[in-house]
């Protein structure tokens, strides 16, 4: 589970903003809502995050900041060298020559000799990466560390830490003997060791490759729309997932009895039966909504499934009100949950704050010079759970509103 973003020099984040969703020891239980950080752990994190704001306030830039984690410890290595990473530097003209910092803690095997054993205690990891370098240069790894906590040692170590040389120097713990003299020969400036190691096949690094890949999200430099064609071949190549799609369909109620795919005379065709008609519609007929339902749920079923995390931006814009809040329950639902995945979304429908506690909201406000605070609502002064959220926030005693006239 993440239970902890570090944001600096990142798009409309200049400032460094730290993420911090550990709920506090006198947070009253609230049955689904959170989860232990791992198994047997005392600390407990929410499993839905939503992030709210005025437009341009940097919400999309926060789960930017997921995404791009997740590409720089998967993808990097097999970016072209001297490429351009995808993100951006703060735009001004001091920023954009100043290093961007990003760091994500989540859990991990606390014995690392039995990491791929699903029973191993866990316990905290952090990840950290800078990146910068001449702001019309491509950008190239400042540093780059991962720690850990276990519990046997009783403080934090260091598993491996780069410079910006790209000299590696390794813990006993992460093993990288017989993998160093390959290291140095393929490490580029613009890619993850973690990436590099894992097409070396070294076990800790692959783990951790794979365990990014559980970072299921619809943006990174921007949203990303799935077509129509293309969720025609994913649904017919994953029947599992078009079978539950279909149950969830029926349950929210739509209007909308099941989906079909069928073979079309070059791809794929996605057909919607409906109560009431008499001939399936194809799916360039169906409403926006339910486009984006069907788009979206191999997201959140990959989550589910995984224990992995969904990342989704602009989850509101064409579901109804009251279906959001049910979409959202399911991460709350032990059955439908039971590995305890997490959804980091954003919103502007502010009446979904009726249905969050206050560990799961977060606010992006942006100041007049373009730069981007992230806060939660349990770091606003006096507040309570009985609060009607809805109400204060659209009369702007949480901040983070549009101003108008």
């Amino acid at each position: 589970m993440l239970h902890r973003l570090e944001i600096g020099n990142f798009y409309s984040v200049l400032e460094p903003q730290v993420i911090d969703l550990r709920a506090s020891s006198h947070t009253p239980y609230e049955p689904g809502r959170t989860a232990p950080l791992w198994a047997g752990a005392t600390e407990r994190a929410p499993k839905v995050i939503v992030l709210f704001g005025a437009n341009a306030s940097g919400k999309s830039n926060v789960l930017k900041a997921l995404s791009f984690l997740s590409w720089f410890v998967r993808e990097s290595f097999r970016a072209a060298p001297e490429s351009w990473m995808p993100y951006q530097r703060f735009n001004d003209e001091k920023s954009r020559d100043r290093p961007t910092h990003l760091a994500v803690h989540f859990s991990g095997p606390a014995d690392l000799q039995r990491a791929n054993d699903p029973d191993v205690t866990q316990c905290r990891y952090a990840y950290e990466v800078s990146l910068g370098g001449p702001g019309d240069q491509p950008p190239h790894v400042l540093s780059e560390v991962l720690k850990y906590w276990p519990p046997h040692a009783g403080r934090q170590v260091r598993l491996f830490e780069r410079d910006e040389k790209g000299a590696v120097s390794a813990g006993k713990e992460f093993g990288l003997s017989g993998f160093r003299q390959a290291l140095e020969k393929v490490l580029r400036p613009n890619a993850s060791v973690i990436s590099t190691l894992a097409q070396l096949k070294h076990p800790l690094a692959t783990l951790l490759w794979q365990t990014a890949g559980l970072i299921q999200s619809n943006i990174l430099i921007e949203k990303q729309e799935i077509d129509d064609v293309a969720i025609a071949r994913y649904y017919a190549a994953n029947p599992r997932q078009l079978e539950l799609l279909n149950r969830d369909i029926q349950r929210i109620d739509m209007g909308v009895r099941s989906m079909r795919v069928q073979p079309g005379a070059n791809d794929p065709i996605a057909l919607f039966e409906h109560r009431g008609l008499a001939t399936p519609l194809p799916v360039h007929l169906e409403s926006h909504g339910t486009r984006l339902f069907v788009r979206i749920y191999p997201l959140l079923y990959q989550a589910l499934e995984t224990g992995g995390v969904a990342v989704v931006d602009e989850l509101d814009l064409a579901i109804h009100p009251l279906v959001l809040p049910e979409m959202l329950r399911w991460f709350h639902d032990g059955e439908r949950n039971p590995y305890d995945a997490q959804l980091w979304m954003t919103c502007n429908n502010a009446s979904l704050l009726e249905d969050l506690v206050k560990e799961e909201i977060l606010f992006c406000e942006k100041n007049d010079h373009g730069r981007t605070t992230v806060y939660g609502l349990r770091d606003v002064q006096a507040v309570r759970r009985s609060d009607n959220y809805y109400r204060k926030y659209l009369g702007g005693v949480y901040g983070a509103v549009p101003h108008l006239g």
